[in-house]
């Protein structure tokens, strides 16, 4: 097939006085997630779905959170990785989605930044990356603010259009 999707989960507890970076962009909270790397659940859902297109795995088997290589890590980064493995084999992203589960804050204003960032990163245009933020109307843990989550969908193609 020369085409292959992805699908990708993550989910992160929140606490008050720590940073929160979704899509690579810093947001202005007063919540943050806890991680061992900077935390950025959206950009960890994009990477599973793009390494599930492949059936490479998962973000834990590349980049566990047992190594102090990873302590702290900008997700940027990890997210660089993964499309060089995809790329490596004659990949290239068709489209991704990306949808944020977060009570608080409002994300509307840095919809627009996310999807250039993670465009950038993924060397596709920003109209390749669809990014959309709900609410749980206050229920569950992300409806307490005790969590975010975000699941992700990435579409693939073979550059070269062979056939595996």
């Amino acid at each position: 097939m020369n085409i292959r999707i992805g699908n990708g989960y993550d989910v992160h507890a929140l606490a008050e006085g720590l940073p929160l970076w979704l899509g690579g962009v810093r947001i202005d909270s007063p919540i943050g997630c806890i991680a061992h790397s900077d935390g950025d659940v959206a950009i960890h859902a994009l990477c599973d779905a793009l390494l599930g297109a492949l059936a490479l795995g998962d973000i834990g088997k590349h980049f566990p959170d047992t190594s102090d290589e990873f302590k702290g890590i900008d997700s940027k980064i990890l997210l660089r990785r993964v499309m060089d493995l995809i790329e490596a084999d004659g990949w290239s992203v068709v489209n991704v989605d990306v949808t944020i589960a977060m009570q608080r804050p409002k994300l509307a204003p840095y919809i627009v930044a996310m999807r250039e960032c993670m465009a950038s990163i993924m060397g596709c245009s920003a109209g390749q990356v669809s990014v959309k933020a709900t609410t749980t109307e206050k229920l569950g843990f992300v409806g307490r603010s005790e969590g975010c989550e975000v699941y992700a969908v990435a579409l693939l193609e073979k550059k070269d259009e062979t056939y595996d």
